[in-house]
């Protein structure tokens, strides 16, 4: 972390690890996928691991999976922050939902993509000084290629300004009652038959719909990729600083 940061804070990490991957044309779902001796999850849990803010990890996994993530993740590497390791659900929602209600006093809180191995201290620091502030931070880069939105029929309907544009990333980062909140909402509203209109995709979506308050885009990194298919595995392997991690 940058000299000088408040460590007042406390960040409550989860990181979903409960996908099947399957564009990967792989038996084994890409978070457990070997790069230089370690599985890709081991990564990124290493990160947050190390980082002074965080308080504690929650890994969301499928409920097959949990004993394996627990033993030869967890323990075998020694990633003393994880806290529980939980069943995921249908949905990503439903994971974070699961993980969320396993955390007490912590301030804050980031989600992050178990196939996202190439996060990097320099933008959870950016991040943790932004959501301080805005309550809601997304690290994001700007799109390199200009973006068309076409109708169901393949048609163009408009041509957005590129410099508007940006990718977005994880860890997304959110004031911890502010989120738990609007995900509680959103549970509620599907109780009750509300919610049929929208189609949450991420955590920024559950605040976007809950919470007046806008989401702050941080500076991201081109290489903080989320592994979808065997060309981004070669990818990684080529960009990681495996070093950082023995």
């Amino acid at each position: 972390m940058r000299e000088g940061y408040d460590l007042n804070y406390k960040y409550g990490v989860i990181v979903l690890a409960a996908g099947r991957g399957s564009r990967m044309n792989s038996d084994i779902p890409k978070q457990y996928m070997d790069i230089d001796g370690f599985p890709v999850l081991y990564y990124s849990l290493k990160v947050f691991n190390d980082y002074p803010a965080v308080k504690n990890i929650v890994i969301a996994t499928s409920p097959d999976d949990v004993d394996m993530v627990k033993e030869d993740i967890v323990e075998r590497y020694g990633i003393g922050k994880v806290t529980d390791v939980v069943a995921g659900g249908a949905e990503r929602y439903d994971s974070v939902y699961n993980a969320m209600k396993h955390f007490s006093d912590i301030d804050y809180i980031m989600v992050h993509d178990g196939a996202r191995p190439c996060i990097n201290t320099d933008i959870l620091d950016r991040l943790c000084e932004s959501v301080v502030k805005d309550k809601a931070s997304v690290p994001a880069v700007p799109s390199k290629d200009t973006v068309r939105l076409a109708d169901r029929e393949g048609y163009v309907t408009m041509t957005p300004d590129r410099s508007t544009v940006w990718n977005i990333q994880t860890p997304q980062v959110f004031e911890y009652e502010g989120i738990y909140k609007a995900y509680n909402d959103y549970y509620r509203e599907v109780k009750t038959g509300n919610m049929t209109d929208v189609h949450i995709t991420d955590d920024a979506m559950m605040w976007e719909r809950f919470d007046d308050r806008k989401i702050r885009l941080v500076m991201g990194d081109y290489d903080n990729i989320k592994i979808t298919t065997p060309g981004d595995m070669e990818f990684v392997r080529n960009t990681i600083d495996k070093a950082a991690y023995k």
